[in-house]
């Protein structure tokens, strides 16, 4: 099994990685002012897709400097315009959509903490994250489809984001520890 290829150096400016998840902009204000379901459906398989595709290009194409921070931000807007919809619908309770979305909203008062601290301003990716980005895909997928299974699927997305927070907080204590 031969090792996977080291990623291209990060450039300034702008690649094309940006633009993919640039994209998910107006994906995210098209899903908010167009309420036909089929419309949704299709731009969150869109977003899903260029989520997925800007990683893709940016390990095989080089990523910007900017790539690593601009992604989680865009990703967490997609997810409060989307959510937002959820909400508005009353189909889930409020608490139930902040349980959904806990992992965005911590994981965004500590990057304006730490860039106001001057801290890094990425985090790597980890496992526990990448499932609750699946869990909240799949529970708007709930949410389009009117299924059954929207409720518990999003207790279960709350659950995993709490894993996550938990797991990347011991990272971060961890890394401050060791230096």
């Amino acid at each position: 099994m031969s090792s996977p290829a080291p990623l291209p150096d990060r450039r300034p400016g702008f690649s094309a990685a940006d633009a993919i998840t640039i994209a998910r902009l107006p994906i995210a204000v098209a899903f908010i002012v167009l309420p036909a379901v089929e419309v949704r459906l299709a731009l969150l398989g869109l977003a899903a897709a260029t989520d997925l595709g800007d990683g893709i290009v940016a390990r095989r194409f080089g990523a910007s400097r900017m790539g690593p921070v601009l992604d989680p931000i865009v990703d967490k807007l997609f997810m409060a315009a989307a959510f937002g919809v959820v909400a508005f619908s009353g189909a889930l309770h409020w608490y139930e959509v902040v349980g959904v979305l806990i992992r965005d909203i911590v994981a965004s008062i500590a990057y304006f903490v730490t860039r106001r601290s001057g801290g890094p301003r990425a985090v790597p990716a980890r496992l526990g994250g990448k499932a609750v980005t699946l869990l909240q895909l799949l529970t708007l997928l709930a949410f389009l489809l009117e299924a059954p299974q929207l409720r518990p699927l999003a207790w279960a997305t709350a659950a995993v984001a709490l894993y996550a927070l938990w797991d990347y907080n011991r990272l971060f204590f961890r890394k401050s520890e060791s230096s």
